[in-house]
């Protein structure tokens, strides 16, 4: 047998690799493998395409394949394999000798091989290397050794999102050459608890309600009621007792007997295998019953394979190495019956009120306790709950603790848990970081890293930026924001709650990623006033005329002063910098009118404070959105030209029909009305999108979708009148996230440019909707046309669009 369960962990022996099922990434190429090993030397993790034979050695293997060698060469290198083949031999990096268990990562994205140390995967990067050829098709995951025994635990394989791998590219290689501030300040916190467990409470008078009385000398052993029947079938009527007399066991077996039950693994001599064996059968704890039998008849047939003299052990054969040591992971314990009990409250011992709310569920103190250190420390350290049976609990979110008991009893995380990102899955965070259930944070943790994306990432930030636990989440939503600036600082307005020292660090990240200054610059002015609304800096200009900035920006005053510094200056145009230097701002505030003069003196004679970062403040940062800009109407700079080319990668094709986006009209598809006319460039007579009855009313529209992947933040678009004399006089142009709501990007009243057919008008789009990414847009029509006979009917052959586009 190549692997094997002790004490929790898997043994690989010498020349063989164990494969597991369940080790395998959710997409090929691309996952993160996270474990715990033990080795003088030679960790070895294999992967490969599909799952190797029992007794597979990477060193025999000619199909593609990964291998992955920590302390090869008697623990003096690090080695990278790709079919047989080493790529990589450095010396001295990623060391494995240990006394005890150490914790590595690996992940693969792409034939980008990552490898870290430290329990926090996608952290701590020590060496990283890309295959220049990559095998994006390995899926599975080998935990192998080369010439000595190595042994694994807490085996666990991790999605990779685009998240962790955008969190890569600020890590330098380098050696890991000791434990994380927050790995240390964790250990340091948690004590002696490292290996908490069942096995603590075993024959222990914390928490116990229920006394086994064994053997002549009537020797009293403490137990738990609800774990004794969530294990077999200890009748309700011997549990309400708080005395069960076995006087005719004896205290090796009831120990043996416990033991199993509390830790999944115990010992006996083989003389008491059979007490062992009817005590077990009276109380129904059948995975000890079977086991009992089977050694019995193993013992039956083969005398020789046991002394009468020497223990026998037993194991529970529901233990999962890669589990760790998580309650109830690899205990005879039915998650059925816990769960039931949470429900019905059977056996509870303590009763948990949320301030401002009744009772929100009768609990059990040990079950609380096993995942909880601050709750063993309430119900164990003389405090009022050590003796009550209630327990009243203030500001705690009532659905988030009733989610986290649920998760107590279960082990896992409900599906609707996950699903409201905004506020319960939040909140569920920060109660296990407060209550210390630590598998609960790491669960949340990851789902919120799978989950984020630009509309979540401030809400999220808001809620974590003081949870020193949290520095993984708050990095990633630190680099998220930078990176994707302009839609997160105007598709709403959550980020003027951030603190101070998140929005500077996001100002700050070297991949902070903008169309403009002036971006930056309206939103470190919004940011300073709270505002609840989006404008630019001239409305608070305007504002700042009867006002004075201490008045204005209020606590926030001081903010503006340090933040407005890391607003890139001289790359604003000259025009508005002069606009700027005249302006109320710099009148009131002389950090603002310095930068500003500093940057006109730069452009106009090359000065520069020269104590200044040249480096930072005169380079243009990266912008997420090309900018297709209107020149002309029917000119070839719009956004649907440009998607007909693939984004610029060849000639051009009409985008409807290589399906680089879609266009939909209030009326169905026919010979005059056909989507793809209005960006074919070629004048169409007769083109229009007819009426479609909505809620009794006309409703008359032509609609653009760029793809889920794209946006366009719009500030100028183009029509064309067909042939006819339906000339449009009242309509709106608008944009939508969703294709569901809609945002008025224009608004045309009474707007006569359209007069002679065949004609091209172009109108911009002005104010904070030019500053709006949308992924749909549509004009449509608000009131009849000109032309009496149908005066319903759209007509125009040619759309064009422009402005940001990503």
């Amino acid at each position: 047998m190549i692997e094997k369960q002790h004490k929790k962990f898997l043994t690989v022996a010498p020349f063989e690799c164990a494969w597991r099922n369940d080790l395998r990434f959710r997409e090929a190429g691309r996952g993160c493998v996270a474990f715990e090993a033990f080795a003088l030397n030679d960790v070895t993790v294999v992967f490969r395409e599909h799952v190797g034979s029992q007794h597979y050695h990477y060193k025999r293997d000619n199909s593609p394949h990964y291998t992955v060698i920590i302390g090869s060469h008697r623990n003096r290198r690090l080695k990278i394999e790709v079919d047989g083949i080493t790529v990589v031999d450095v010396a001295g990096i990623g060391l494995c000798c240990s006394s005890a268990f150490q914790s590595y990562w690996i992940s693969i994205y792409d034939g980008l091989i990552s490898i870290g140390k430290g329990r926090y995967p996608f952290q701590n990067l020590v060496f990283q290397w890309l295959d220049s050829n990559p095998n994006c098709s390995v899926r599975y995951v080998g935990l192998s050794s080369w010439d000595k025994h190595v042994g694994y635990r807490n085996v666990n394989v991790l999605p990779l999102t685009q998240n962790h791998i955008s969190l890569w590219t600020n890590v330098d290689c380098g050696e890991y050459d000791g434990k994380e501030d927050c790995e240390e300040a964790m250990e340091n916190e948690s004590g002696n608890y490292e290996n908490w467990g069942l096995g603590n409470f075993l024959e222990s008078w914390e928490l116990s309600d229920i006394v086994f009385v064994v053997g002549e000398e009537e020797k009293a052993v403490p137990a738990h009621k609800v774990i004794l029947g969530a294990s077999g079938n200890f009748s309700s009527s011997l549990l309400n007792q708080d005395v069960i007399q076995l006087l005719d066991v004896s205290y090796p077996v009831l120990h043996a007997f416990l033991q199993y039950i509390y830790t999944g693994h115990t010992k006996v001599l083989e003389s008491q295998l059979s007490s062992l064996r009817t005590l077990s059968l009276k109380y129904e704890v059948t995975p000890l019953v079977k086991q009992c039998e089977e050694i019995t008849e193993r013992f039956k047939l083969n005398k020789k394979l046991f002394d009468s003299g020497n223990n026998v052990e037993i194991s529970y054969r529901g233990s999962k190495p890669q589990c760790g040591t998580a309650f109830p992971s690899g205990l005879p314990l039915s998650m059925q019956r816990l769960t039931q009990f949470h429900v019905t409250g059977e056996y509870s011992d303590v009763d948990i009120y949320i301030g401002g709310h009744d009772l929100v569920a009768p609990s059990h103190k040990i079950i609380l306790a096993l995942w909880s250190i601050p709750f063993f420390k309430m119900f164990t350290n003389g405090m009022s709950e050590s003796i009550s049976s209630k327990v009243l609990l203030q500001d705690v979110p009532l659905e988030a603790f009733k989610a986290m008991l649920e998760f107590l009893y279960c082990g896992e995380l409900g599906s609707d848990d996950t699903t409201d990102i905004g506020t319960l899955l939040i909140q569920l965070l920060l109660l296990a970081d407060q209550f210390g259930v630590t598998l609960l944070h790491q669960e949340c943790c990851k789902t919120l890293l799978e989950c984020l994306s630009e509309d979540t990432v401030c809400p999220i930030l808001q809620a974590i930026s003081s949870v020193p636990s949290c520095k993984l989440i708050e990095e990633t939503c630190v680099r998220k924001l930078a990176m994707h600036f302009d839609y997160c600082t105007t598709s709403s307005m959550d980020f003027v709650l951030l603190d101070e020292a998140s929005f500077s660090d996001i100002l700050k990240h070297p991949d902070l990623t903008v169309t403009s200054e002036e971006r930056v610059l309206n939103a470190i002015l919004l940011w300073c006033l709270q505002a609840k609304e989006l404008y630019g800096w001239d409305v608070v200009d305007e504002t700042m005329l009867n006002l004075m900035p201490e008045h204005l920006f209020g606590e926030r005053f001081h903010s503006a002063s340090l933040l407005l510094p890391l607003v890139r200056f001289p790359l604003l145009p000259y025009a508005l910098l002069k606009k700027l230097e005249r302006s109320n701002l710099s009148k009131k505030i002389p950090t603002f009118e310095y930068l500003v003069k500093e940057a006109i003196s730069y452009l106009e004679f090359g000065l520069a404070d020269p104590q200044g970062d040249q480096n930072a403040r005169f380079q243009h940062r990266r912008s997420s959105f090309k900018e297709l800009q209107y020149i002309c109407d029917g000119d070839s700079n719009g956004v649907l030209y440009f998607s007909g080319t693939s984004y610029g990668e060849h000639q051009w094709v009409n985008p409807v029909l290589s399906k680089r986006i879609s266009i939909s009209a209030s009326s169905p598809i026919s010979r005059y009305t056909d989507p793809k006319v209005l960006v074919s460039r070629t004048y169409q007579g007769t083109s229009f999108a007819g009426p479609r009855i909505e809620d009794g009313r006309n409703n008359v529209w032509w609609m653009i979708d760029f793809g889920q992947d794209h946006q366009l933040m719009c500030n100028y678009y183009t029509l064309r009148q067909d042939g006819s004399r339906a000339y449009i006089r009242c309509w709106n142009f608008q944009g939508s996230l969703d294709g569901k709501t809609w945002t008025n990007l224009r608004v045309h009243e009474n707007d006569t440019t359209m007069c002679k057919p065949g004609q091209f008008a172009s109108w911009p789009i002005v104010g904070p909707s030019a500053l709006l990414p949308f992924r749909f847009f549509r004009v449509v029509l608000t009131a009849p046309t000109t032309d009496e006979s149908n005066p319903w009917n759209f007509c125009i052959c040619f759309l064009e669009l422009y402005g940001f586009f990503r």
